[in-house]
């Protein structure tokens, strides 16, 4: 499912959970099932997140090179 999909989808089962009149079964069913796809939701947010963190973070200053040294002589 895609993003929209699955928000629309957690919104219908958001609106069968306010029906009073439904079996327990179903709606435990319902819960599990859109417990699963905010889980799914969540982890494609932070994937999201993660890469426009790295789309609008400056690179490091490229100009400059990492500084070699040498280990001193024990000789």
């Amino acid at each position: 499912m895609s993003y929209d999909k699955d928000i629309a989808r957690m919104e219908e089962i958001t609106n069968r959970l306010q029906d009073t009149s439904i079996p327990l079964e179903e709606s435990i069913a319902l819960f599990e099932e859109g417990v699963k796809i905010a889980r799914k939701v969540e982890k494609e947010l932070s994937e999201i997140e993660r890469k426009i963190e790295l789309l609008v973070t400056p690179p490091e200053d490229s100009t400059t090179s990492p500084k070699m040294e040498t280990f001193p002589s024990n000789t």
